[in-house]
């Protein structure tokens, strides 16, 4: 196995930051034109293709905000170690709770303001505002908040692992992946897929579990070295496992109901979700080191999607509501629009003063 430069992680993990935003954007118009009705603006499919659009939605789901919250646990402790306690939780309170806070106050309203013209109620807007409050997708700027403390609290009461490489063994993964599985089918006893949280706006608090424990697996993964020393096979393995699991285990847990249901999806869940991570983790490291301009540009710019990309999605919905096709070519269309149309947007605010600061 050669030595990864650390230069290269960087890189590689950079580029898989923006494969991951480019997921959520994915994943979000796949929700506006398909059966699953949570955003803000949804044509229902009504012809069979938008089954395949609530199944991307499913299968993305299993693992892509989990993989968000590993990512980010990677960073954490070196930035810790790099600034210290306070500038550490001041440093994301800037650099997530300012744009959750401009979500709120000026995204949200534009984004909604449509929805509020469509009911004709005649309820005030700013009762509308707050009665439908939530931070949409900016839910996962709110919870790394909460990690973020959690750490610091952490590391206030233990010394941190030391910095040495320890190859991640397989058995390891096997009893990780065990152990989310039931910690999930546990936790969604009290937290059964659907439930919804008002105000704190958690789209999908059943997979909790999931955040938690990747965000965890992240900051030890940072000490161990597990991104520089996975080994290449296991990005084929992880390939692999993924799609047996899905064909052993998907197929029992969609079709079955009660606590056997719940207990092969969380499995399948899980086992899915850290198989697809280990494939892309090794594929990215092996075949995306590098960044060139136009790699640099669209990682530095992601987190801007992130934030604005609802504006951009609800816009362009309005725009294209009068298409006359079938839900799987409306989704193509939107896509093919929003991708390139999120990256000039987010260039353009990123310009505004102050703005890379935060961003």
């Amino acid at each position: 196995m050669r030595k990864t430069e650390p230069t290269t992680r960087v890189y590689a993990i950079d580029n898989l930051r923006t494969a991951l935003t480019v997921l959520v954007v994915t994943h979000h118009v796949a929700i506006t034109y398909g059966n699953i009705p949570l955003w803000y603006y949804v044509e229902p499919a009504k012809d069979p293709s938008g089954v395949a659009l609530d199944m991307l939605v499913v299968f993305n789901q299993a693992f892509f905000m989990g993989f968000f919250f590993l990512v980010s646990g990677f960073f954490t402790p070196g930035s810790y170690d790099r600034k210290g306690a306070r500038a550490f939780l001041r440093d994301r309170l800037v650099r997530l709770g300012i744009p959750l806070l401009v979500f709120l106050v000026l995204l949200r309203p534009l984004i909604t303001f449509g929805e509020y013209i469509r009911r004709d109620d005649g309820t005030p807007y700013w009762q509308y505002y707050l009665a439908s409050w939530d931070p949409g997708p900016m839910w996962f700027a709110e919870v790394l908040i909460v990690f973020a403390l959690a750490y610091a609290g952490w590391r206030s009461l233990r010394a941190p692992l030391d910095q040495r490489p320890a190859p991640l063994r397989f058995r390891w993964i096997a009893l990780f992946t065990l152990g989310l599985a039931a910690a999930t089918f546990l936790w969604r006893i009290a937290v059964p897929t659907g439930t919804y949280v008002p105000v704190l706006g958690l789209p999908t608090p059943n997979f909790l579990p999931q955040y938690a424990a990747m965000f965890a697996l992240g900051c030890v993964a940072f000490r161990r070295r597990w991104f520089e020393t996975l080994p290449e096979r296991a990005g084929l393995l992880g390939l692999v496992v993924a799609g047996v699991s899905t064909v052993v285990l998907a197929p029992v847990a969609f079709t079955t109901t009660g606590a056997l249901s719940s207990a092969l999806t969380a499995l399948w869940e899980s086992v899915f979700a850290v198989s697809m991570i280990i494939m892309l983790t090794v594929w990215f490291r092996e075949r995306f080191n590098r960044q060139g301009a136009r790699g640099k540009f669209l990682s530095d710019h992601a987190f801007t999607v992130y934030i604005i990309h609802p504006l951009v999605l609800v816009g362009l919905g309005n725009v294209l509501r009068w298409l006359p096709a079938i839900a799987v070519v409306k989704f193509a269309v939107m896509l093919v629009l929003a991708l390139p149309l999120c990256w000039w947007i987010a260039y353009l605010v990123r310009l505004l003063p102050g703005a890379k600061r935060v961003l």
